[in-house]
């Protein structure tokens, strides 16, 4: 679906350039990690170790980036769980997912929906999968301490782990598509207040509450 942006709408910030920056440095982690994880993980898809120069490098490159991206991600992780737990309006938000994906807006939703709440926790615990067999499939710094069976283990838990977190970022990316207006919020920071009203209501009387309240104080002062 298009993007319509209005010139003049009135728009609310969403997230500060610091989030978007922090959002987009996991998500660039992600896209080198998978592209060099498929090409170790399937024979067919090798040859994708060309992007990084040399499939060494690739392959040396790889955990570093690992861990680049694990540490961005609980920066985001530590700013956002708050607001990712589960309530009443989610169990309905969930089983109206129908009418969610005609557009129509459903319960009284705050910051984020049950969808991306899901895809929150789901994003968490595929993360610290990756990260702890990660360190213990790492052979330069870990090979010497780590038996061979564990090792094994471990990569195929991480391969598993890999797939679900690139199914999920599908379906994520999918879903900021479908929606219109959200990519705007991760590109610019700012959504319209319609959309504000139409997917977040609560969040956005919160968000308008706070901005009544910091002009009344303004105000006050001056």
């Amino acid at each position: 679906m298009t993007q319509h942006i209005k010139i003049n709408e009135p728009v609310i910030q969403r997230y500060r350039k610091v989030e978007r920056v922090n959002h987009w440095v996991t998500a660039g982690c992600f896209v080198l990690l998978a592209i060099s994880g498929l090409a170790f993980f399937y024979p067919a898809f090798f040859w994708l170790t060309g992007i990084f120069g040399t499939p060494q490098l690739a392959r040396m490159l790889h955990p570093w980036i690992g861990v680049v991206m694990f540490i961005s991600f609980m920066i985001m992780f530590f700013r956002y769980f708050s607001h990712n737990f589960l309530n009443k309006e989610d169990v309905k938000w969930l089983t109206s997912v129908g009418d969610v994906l005609r557009g129509r807006a459903v319960g009284d939703v705050g910051k984020y929906n049950a969808g991306q709440k899901a895809m929150f926790w789901l994003m968490s615990s595929c993360m610290l999968v990756l990260l702890i067999t990660g360190l213990l499939a790492w052979h330069a710094y870990f090979g010497h301490v780590v038996p061979i069976p564990v090792k094994r283990i471990a990569l195929l838990l991480h391969a598993a782990a890999a797939l679900v977190l690139i199914a999920g970022i599908i379906v994520h990316v999918y879903a900021a598509i479908w929606v219109r207006g959200t990519i705007r919020a991760m590109v610019e920071g700012v959504v319209s207040q319609a959309w504000a009203r139409t997917h977040h209501p609560r969040w956005y009387r919160e968000v308008m509450a706070k901005r009544d309240e910091k002009a009344k104080t303004t105000n006050t002062t001056v």
